[in-house]
């Protein structure tokens, strides 16, 4: 046993935080640990309390659990912070972050951790996590934050720049690598393919299917992969058992897929000679032949936006079944195979002094991609033990890709600063350098009007 004391912030989300919460309940490694529950919604919060104390009590966690609707109530002596959190509404938010450059001509592809909404969304989220380091720094200052609030790059770059607080970001977006090269190498590989499987898009309907492929090839080949996160690449990709080189053969087999199959990433493939690892999606928040409001490649690509009405639908949803199982009437045991997507596996390794290989981390580059700025945050394999999070060093990036991710590091750096600072003209800065902006008057209206529209949540614009 490791006793600890851990935080989650954002507790009351209707997937993450249920899934985090049950996976640090069923670690037999953590039996008799604190465990600090924290989310600002009161109602939420007592769902997840009332299912906190269910599963504490009949998987015999021997937890010491509480609930806070404020983080300074929780921190006093914390090993560890989790923190998952978005302003609300999330999903009002992200289709109005993507609605307001439109009045300007500009049509982002996705508008979540790139472009101009992620600029706004970053500046919104950096308020209240930024309070919370703060306050770390005080209760808790030799505390872990693991962290899974995005934009990801942009939240870990101002805990690392403006705090004294260790911080490791951790993203699944790595197994949608896993699920594509699963599916190429499926008949060498032995891999069953579900129906279902045909994109890698955040929908309902295509992620099960997804992590089901992604979890048989995650058993049979492993993927070195490193870039910027949701902007990684694929260096090297093995077959576990005998070492073989597999990119040769997926190189082959990826080509006779369907063409219609993640076509962005594809195009990317072919051009840069290195396989783009999180999915169309994502992939194409970063690129700057996307969002041509002439040709439109957003249509010739099929890259969809998120389902704004359909997952906030589901998130209630999620907190009905919540409620019903903190009450009885439901079954937990669905949740025994919860995934932390890490937050378990970092905290039992760092605590108990273990040795533990994770997919991918976002850290400060302590020259770990050795032609990326250092400082910068990276994402890489990682190793964790009782000395912290390492990344493991790939060496440098292939040129052309290492100048895409320095153009992104930039972007990321001067919105940081604006959003730490207040700072108009790093924000302006941060508009026009980023790749979906082509236009000086439209930088300028865009910021002008998210400034105002947001002024509630950006105050420090307004100092």
């Amino acid at each position: 046993m490791l006793p600890t004391k851990i935080v989650v912030i954002g507790a009351g989300s209707a997937i993450f935080g249920l899934n985090t919460l049950a996976a640090l309940m069923r670690s037999r490694r953590l039996r008799g640990s604190k465990l600090a529950l924290v989310d600002r919604d009161a109602d939420t919060l007592a769902l997840v309390g009332r299912l906190a104390d269910r599963l504490n009590r009949e998987w015999d966690a021997q937890m010491t659990v509480t609930t806070h609707t404020h983080h300074a109530d929780a921190l006093d002596g914390a090993e560890f912070v989790v923190l998952s959190i978005e302003v609300p509404p999330r999903e009002a938010l992200w289709r109005s972050d993507f609605e307001i450059p439109l009045k300007y001509g500009v049509r982002q592809p996705y508008a979540e951790n790139g472009g101009p909404g992620g600029f706004a969304h970053a500046a919104r989220n950096i308020v209240p996590v930024m309070e919370i380091v703060r306050d770390m720094e005080q209760a808790c200052p030799d505390a872990w934050l693991i962290n899974f609030t995005n934009p990801m790059m942009r939240i870990c770059d101002a805990v690392a720049r403006y705090s004294q607080v260790r911080v490791v970001g951790l993203c699944h977006q790595i197994k949608v690598g896993y699920a594509m090269v699963g599916l190429a190498l499926a008949g060498d590989l032995g891999i069953e393919i579900p129906a279902g499987f045909t994109n890698t898009h955040a929908s309902p309907s295509t992620i099960p299917p997804r992590r089901q492929v992604a979890r048989q090839a995650i058993k049979l080949v492993d993927i070195k992969a490193a870039g910027l996160n949701h902007f990684t690449w694929m260096l090297d990709v093995r077959d576990r058992r005998t070492g073989e080189d597999l990119y040769p053969l997926f190189a082959e087999r990826w080509a006779a897929l369907d063409p219609a199959f993640e076509p962005l990433t594809r195009r990317v493939y072919q051009i840069f000679d290195w396989f783009p690892i999180p999915g169309d999606e994502h992939l194409c928040e970063y690129l700057p032949w996307v969002s041509d409001p002439l040709t439109k490649p957003w249509e010739k690509l099929d890259l969809s936006l998120y389902e704004w009405d359909l997952w906030d639908e589901r998130r209630g949803l999620g907190h009905d079944d919540i409620a019903r199982m903190g009450e009885g009437q439901m079954s937990v045991d669905g949740l025994r195979n919860a995934d932390s997507e890490g937050a378990v596996e970092i905290i039992e390794n760092i605590a108990g002094a273990g040795t533990h290989y994770h997919l991918a981390v976002n850290l400060p580059n302590q020259g770990y991609v050795s032609n990326l700025p250092e400082g910068a945050i990276v994402e890489v394999p990682g190793v964790v033990s009782g000395a912290g999070v390492q990344g493991v060093g790939v060496g440098p990036l292939p040129e052309p890709i290492a100048e895409l991710c320095r153009r992104e590091i930039t972007v990321v750096r001067l919105c940081v600063d604006a959003a730490v600072n207040g700072d108009r003209q790093a924000a302006l800065q941060c508009l026009l350098l980023d790749p979906v902006v082509t236009d000086l008057d439209a930088a300028q209206q865009i910021l002008d009007d998210y400034l105002e529209t947001y002024r509630d949540y950006l105050p420090q614009f307004w100092m």
